[in-house]
């Protein structure tokens, strides 16, 4: 069965994105009621076998200069088939995004798949900063 994808977030499986994203390294733990907000603030992915949801992405961005890739999640049983790949090129090649002048993401250990689609660490890093809230500097030192 093929994978679709839709930008449409009342297709959205809530319960399920927020058990991803609970359990992920990155947001541990995460309240639902911030995925929610999340959620409605972003140009949210999903990506559907049939009628389950297996993966998710969104992107943080005013659609002309800037877009922040954020929560790619593929469930278990679909990875290894190139769909994180697909869904950030999904933003990519999506016309809401033609232009964007700059397109971003973080990842931990999948620099391989992002850089196959063009992604690269900055060119500049000295000019990127970061304030991060109460207690995520102390959870980030403490992971490797």
């Amino acid at each position: 069965m093929t994978i679709e994808m839709s930008d449409d977030k009342a297709l959205l499986d809530v319960p399920r994105v927020h058990g991803w994203l609970a359990s992920s390294y990155w947001s541990p733990g995460i309240e639902r009621s911030l995925v929610e907000r999340a959620i409605a603030g972003s140009h949210c992915l999903g990506a559907y076998r049939g009628d389950v949801q297996v993966g998710y992405a969104r992107a943080i961005t005013d659609h002309a200069t800037f877009a922040w890739i954020a929560d790619v999640w593929i469930d278990q049983p679909a990875r290894g088939q190139g769909l994180g790949r697909r869904m950030v090129q999904w933003f990519i090649d999506h016309p809401q995004f033609a232009g964007i002048r700059r397109i971003a993401l973080v990842t931990l250990d999948a620099h391989g798949v992002y850089e196959g689609i063009g992604f690269h660490a900055p060119i500049r890093p000295e000019r990127y900063m970061e304030r991060l809230g109460p207690g995520v500097a102390d959870r980030l030192r403490a992971q490797p």
